[in-house]
This record gives C-alpha cells, sequence and structure tokens, in this order.
C-alpha cells in the first residue's frame, strides 16, 4: 500500500484546514487512532482525533477562529483543561484534538503521569498497532500514513498487538486488555476474524489480577461496548478464555460447564447464554431493518407514550438476553424421575439483576427494570406454546409485558436452542401461534398499556367512603374480571361489576 493516502480518506476540507492552521502556528498536526483505522477497513467513522506537537487546545481554538474569519460561522468549541484536550464541531463533522504526549504509570493507579511528546512518543503510548496508526496533515506531505509498528500489515493480517512490550502496555492499564477483547470481536467479519496475538493473550493471562485496579464503571463501559458489538459471543468467550470473566461478571461464568448424575446431563447454560445473544442480536438487527421495532418515549403530559421507530440496537435487550438464565446455578436440582431442572430460575435471575447492575455501578433506574422485567417473564411464551394459547393467558401476558411486548418476543424467540433440528422447528411453529394470537387478542381488547377503568376516586364517590383497602380490592377484581375475559374492557362494563360486588364488602351507593 502506498505510503500516501489517494483514496479519499481525507477529502473533507476541515482535514486541509487544520493542516493550514497548524502551519501557522508553528506545530505538526495529524489524524491519528479508530479513524485511520477505520478508513482501511472501509467502515464509516464519526471517531476523528488530532494529535498536534504543541497544544491541541490552542490549535482548536485558533481554528476555529480561522473558519469563523473565513465563513462568519462560529464552530463550538469546548475545551477539557483537567486533560489538556479539546472538541470542535463544524457542521457533521467533530474534531478531538490532543497534545502529543509521552506517558508513564505508577503500579498501583492506571492514571498516567503525563509529558509533552512528539508523534513517535504518542504512537508509542497506543493501546494497539492498528490503532497507532496516523495521517500527516502537513502540506508537504498531506496524506502520508506513519505507521512504525506495522499496523497496516496487523490490520490485513487481522490481528490485534500491542506496539511495545505487551507486559509494559497491559501493567500500565489494564483496561486495555478488554480493549484488546472487545477490538477482536468488534472488528472480527464472516470474511475476517481478528485474533489475539499469542504474546498479548500469555501476558493478559499473567496479569489478570491486574483487572482489580480498575474501577467498575471503565469496565461496564467496555463490556456495554463488547454487547453492542454484532456477535457479542466472540468479546465472551474470549473474556473467559483469558481468565477475565471473573473479574468482569462471575456470575455469568458460573453459568460454565455440564454435571452428570446417572447418565443424565444438562446443556451447558453459559454456551447456550451466548447463542441466545447472538440471536437476538441478529434477530433485532432484521426487524430494526424492517421497521418492526419501536421505542416507546414518556409524553410530555407524564401519562402516555410516544412511539418512535427504533434505529438502533438496544444495549438493555442485550443485557436481557444475558442474564436471562442467570438464575440456573442457583435453582438446578437433579430428579430422578425427570432429570435436571431449574424450576423457578426465572424468579432467581429477576431478584439477581439489580445486585448485578450495582456491582457494575450501572443505573438502577428504569433500564435495570426493564432488563429485570424480560428476565422475570422470559419463559412465558415458551409456556404458551406447550399449552393451549387461551386468550386469558394472551391478555396477562400482554398486561405483564406492556410496551415491551415485541422486545420479550425476541428473547423468547431467540431462547428457542435445541441440537434436534424438528423439536426447534415444531417449537418455532407454535410460537408463531403465539404472535398471532398476541396481536388478535391486543386489536380486540387493547390490554397493552392496561389503564384500570375503575380508579379509586370513582369508587369513593359512588360510595361515600375514604381510602381503604376495600378499593384496592374491588379495582382488583375488576382488573382480573378483564384480563380472563368475563367483561369487557370498558368503563361501562367494569363499574356494572363494581357495582355488583360491592355489597359483598358492605357498600351502598349515595345519592
Amino acid at each position: 500500500m502506498s505510503n500516501t493516502v489517494t483514496s479519499g480518506f481525507l477529502d473533507d476540507p476541515v482535514f486541509a484546514l487544520v493542516g493550514e492552521v497548524a502551519a501557522e502556528c508553528g506545530v505538526r498536526a495529524f489524524v491519528i487512532g479508530g479513524y485511520v483505522r477505520d478508513c482501511f477497513l472501509g467502515r464509516p467513522s464519526k471517531d476523528i482525533d488530532i494529535v498536534v506537537e504543541g497544544s491541541g487546545m490552542a490549535l482548536a481554538e485558533a481554528l476555529a477562529r480561522k473558519i469563523h474569519s473565513t465563513t462568519g460561522r462560529h464552530p463550538h468549541v469546548s475545551l477539557f483543561r483537567n486533560f489538556g484536550t479539546a472538541m470542535l464541531r463544524f457542521g457533521g463533522t467533530e474534531l478531538e484534538f490532543v497534545g502529543a504526549r509521552k506517558e508513564s504509570y505508577n503500579r498501583n493507579s492506571r492514571k498516567p503521569i503525563v509529558e509533552d511528546g512528539t508523534l513517535e512518543d504518542d504512537q508509542k503510548r497506543r493501546d494497539f498497532t492498528i490503532n497507532a496508526m496516523a495521517f500527516s496533515l502537513q502540506k508537504d506531505d498531506f496524506g502520508a500514513l506513519v505507521d512504525p509498528f506495522g499496523g497496516i500489515r496487523d490490520l490485513a493480517s487481522g490481528v490485534i498487538r500491542t506496539p511495545l512490550d505487551p507486559y509494559v502496555t497491559f501493567s500500565d492499564d489494564p483496561l486495555r486488555m478488554l480493549r484488546a477483547v472487545r477490538f477482536a470481536a468488534r472488528l472480527s467479519t464472516p470474511q475476517q476474524r481478528f485474533e489475539i496475538v499469542p504474546e498479548c493473550r500469555e501476558a493478559i493471562t499473567a496479569m489478570r489480577e491486574r483487572m482489580n485496579i480498575l474501577s467498575k464503571e471503565r469496565i461496564a463501559e467496555e463490556l456495554n461496548k463488547m454487547l453492542l458489538c454484532d456477535r457479542p459471543s466472540l468479546a465472551l468467550r474470549l473474556l473467559d478464555d483469558l481468565g477475565l470473566m471473573d473479574y468482569v461478571l462471575p456470575q455469568l461464568a458460573r453459568l460454565k460447564g455440564i454435571e452428570t448424575v446417572d447418565g443424565r446431563g444438562h446443556k451447558d447454560n453459559f454456551s447456550h447464554t451466548l447463542q441466545v445473544l447472538d440471536n437476538v442480536c441478529m434477530d433485532e438487527r432484521q426487524a430494526i431493518a424492517e421497521g418492526r421495532l419501536q421505542d416507546f418515549i414518556p409524553a410530555e403530559d407524564g401519562g402516555s407514550f410516544e412511539a418512535r421507530t427504533r434505529t438502533a440496537p438496544c444495549l438493555w435487550l442485550r443485557w436481557a438476553a444475558l442474564l436471562h438464565d442467570i438464575g440456573k446455578p442457583v435453582s438446578k436440582r437433579f430428579d430422578p424421575a425427570v432429570g435436571w431442572t431449574f424450576h423457578g430460575h426465572e424468579v432467581v435471575g429477576q431478584r439477581m439483576v439489580p445486585r448485578i447492575f450495582q456491582s457494575l455501578k450501572m443505573p438502577l433506574n428504569e433500564k435495570m427494570k426493564y432488563v429485570q422485567k424480560l428476565v422475570a417473564l422470559h419463559h412465558r411464551p415458551v409456556a404458551l406454546v406447550d399449552e393451549e394459547v387461551t386468550d386469558s393467558a394472551v391478555r396477562r401476558l400482554l398486561f405483564d409485558a406492556g410496551n415491551d411486548i415485541d422486545d420479550l418476543m425476541l428473547l423468547c424467540n431467540a431462547d428457542i436452542t435445541s441440537k434436534n433440528p424438528a423439536k426447534v422447528q415444531r417449537l418455532r411453529k407454535n410460537f408463531d401461534l403465539v404472535r398471532s394470537k398476541l396481536v388478535e387478542v391486543e386489536e380486540k381488547d387493547a390490554i397493552r398499556n392496561f389503564h384500570n377503568p375503575i380508579t379509586g376516586e370513582h369508587v369513593m364517590a359512588v360510595y361515600g367512603i375514604g381510602p381503604c383497602n376495600i378499593i384496592g380490592q374491588i379495582k382488583e377484581r375488576v382488573k382480573n374480571a378483564i384480563l380472563d375475559g368475563e367483561i369487557e374492557n370498558s368503563f361501562e362494563a367494569a363499574d356494572a361489576l363494581m357495582r355488583s360486588i360491592a355489597p359483598e364488602y358492605g357498600l351502598e351507593e349515595v345519592q
């Protein structure tokens, strides 16, 4: 490959402008890192990092002034003085500027001691060779590829390698061990699999205890990025193979293994979980492409939801797939009559979700509750497959799942795995019946986002009573009557039932 880029990677006029302003400031500037890597991979990238042999903040401010003087427009510049970086947004382009630097580390911290440096110093401190490549923005060699560690060779070979001794690189910043796993998974395609080179794998395994100095927030951030890969299983298997899973998500590691009693064993729940996760990712991508999924955003009135077509993967759906069987090690039992059972594993898993999120310092808000809900309900549609699909059972499923019913069905469909093709075909056929029944019942009874037609205020007004337990009991009976199909989902039918059962509670209507 030529030492100078001629493939249009730097066609955006802003790159030449950066080089021009850098020359006026008496400094050199280079595009470095992910943008360069993704150019050669033919992948779109908005991750444009500019390294400056001087002050990155000063160059960003000078560039903003230049743009204003020539176009009259005011690009937005954000300065992060604690980190010595700047972000400039102009049109649809976002550039991050940083001064070239060299780093040294204290063994008990991942925070570096930073000094001003050259481009070469900056490339040495990069995590991997494929992320250390740079394009020159100088006029005399504009577009020249600066690649001292053979990143372009490693990119072509599909390998993840550190620029320096991997023991030094991973000891300096153990987060790079997780980044190695993430890049190996993220960059892999059906045509080319990226692998971590043996010397780096050896160093990661030997130094995995260095993970203990990382904050849980940084670990969770990397794990989230792994889950958003096209095939997250590649990353999770690597974490396990390299001995990192116990430092990232030990509960998942406990799913591994097959126990056998009297010649009867159960499936490996770790492998099953990874297959379900990949299935969910594939099914969701197809559903997004076909415009079949919606996200429900709370409306401004606070009492309703605004539906928006989903355009990007849902991280929390992937978390639900990852944790859907997390309760199986606790609930596993051997019954001589039926073999291995995992009764109630969804309830156990539901209780484990908040503890897992808390341990990773992840949000304990509606995102966590969404994951909890899907873990708790993931067995319900499958149970319907094995039974007669009654309107009542479907109504209750719709009521419990609410707006998350489509994601729940994606998860449950992905959970149909077996080495017996005939069994899978039979289950999928029955599962399609459940899908059609959901549509039929929803159109007829409008159960999704069910609101009880009978409010506490209405009961109090009709019977002249104050707040009490009786009101809750009446509302519960009305709700169950609707869900069981005994009455219509309407105020008139609900009010008639309320008035018919009120005497059982000693209530009389007031005039």
